[in-house]
């Protein structure tokens, strides 16, 4: 079985792979645009908070996009900007993408009430705390203000750390 956020899966579910990678909320991956590419960073502002976000565009994340930006639209295929697009080359809405992710967990065989795609933002936070050593790492890839909400997201994830009575 594919874990969730490994390479196998990212190629199995690209749009779900997209909110790991970057760890922002589903309505801001569906708002990915080409257009936000500059000099090798993706650059966003979170719908949430309004938060301005910059995204170097590195390892897994620009193996991803590149491949995003180098499919072949068809001649009679719609112009779009967007990084997030259906077979008919129109941007995924919410529904969509919520199908693409159910259907990507179902082939991990992964059931529904252990994983929801808003997991994926806790787990990136967890792995980029993990990884970096550091939760302000998380913190920053989140978009959080204070170090707390991230510690939540973080501590959720992975459960609470405690030490024994004696």
């Amino acid at each position: 079985m594919p874990r969730i956020g490994s390479e196998h899966h990212c190629s199995d579910a690209l749009h779900g792979c997209r909110g790991y990678l970057t760890g922002q909320r589903p309505a801001d991956v569906r708002e990915l645009d080409r257009r936000n590419i500059k000099d090798g960073v993706l650059v966003l502002r979170q719908g949430k908070t309004k938060m301005q976000m910059r995204i170097a565009i590195t390892g897994e994340l620009k193996v991803l996009i590149d491949r995003l930006l180098s499919r072949k639209r068809p001649d009679d295929a719609p112009i779009s900007t967007r990084l997030l697009l259906g077979e008919d080359w129109l941007p995924i809405g919410k529904d969509a993408l919520r199908y693409r992710f159910d259907k990507a967990r179902e082939r991990a065989g992964i059931p529904k009430d252990q994983f929801q795609f808003r997991d994926l933002r806790a787990k990136a936070g967890t792995d980029k705390a993990d990884s970096a050593g550091d939760i302000r790492q998380a913190q920053q890839q989140l978009g959080h203000q204070s170090v707390t909400t991230t510690e939540i997201y973080v501590r959720k994830r992975r459960g609470a750390l405690t030490s024994p009575t004696k």
